[in-house]
């Protein structure tokens, strides 16, 4: 039997949680000896559509690594509508949703399509990158993103990387902007 062909690029790259309280979830990984934690705070994430309607969620994102891969926490700081208010709105808090990372985002999306996921949520990360969430019926969890990688958004992710690999515990918690 012929492996499948996969839908998404590459390996699954980040695992991410949304939380009611970024400082305690970041506080809880630190334990474990995840880390260092680049936070960029109160982020509004304009040009966004939630199920199709226009929306612009406040959110702080933390993001480290453990390895290779990419950890993400996502605290919604209003009222928005959007994939995060949904999920705690349902009661939930946690494991959310595993992303993948495309240098060909358009493929991707076409890929996804030609599967039947429709796109939940998308925007463009106020024009850094291109990113949607997509309900691929529960295969991996709530939702699965796929987020174009651009200069910048891989030179972030590439500045994560390699604050994580010889992190000694100190500056444990580091703000962009």
């Amino acid at each position: 039997m012929p492996a499948p062909t996969a839908v998404l690029p590459g390996p699954i790259r980040q695992a991410a949680y949304v939380v009611h309280d970024l400082q305690g979830a970041i506080d809880r990984w630190l334990r474990l000896g995840v880390g260092p934690w680049i936070v960029l705070r109160s982020f509004t994430q304009h040009d966004s559509e939630y199920r199709g309607r226009p929306t612009a969620p406040v959110v702080s994102i933390a993001f480290a690594n453990s390895g290779p891969l990419q950890i993400e926490l996502i605290e919604q700081e209003d009222d928005s509508p959007s994939v995060y208010r949904e999920f705690t709105e349902e009661g939930h808090e946690g494991f959310h949703h595993v992303a993948f990372w495309s240098e060909d985002f358009d493929a991707a999306m076409a890929g996804a399509a030609a599967e039947g996921w429709p796109v939940v949520h998308r925007g463009s990360g106020g024009g850094v990158a291109r990113f949607a969430y997509l309900d691929a019926g529960g295969t991996t969890s709530t939702v699965v993103e796929v987020m174009e990688l651009t200069e910048v958004s891989s030179s972030l992710m590439d500045h994560v990387r390699r604050c994580a690999e010889d992190w000694d515990g100190s500056d444990p918690v580091r703000v962009l902007g």
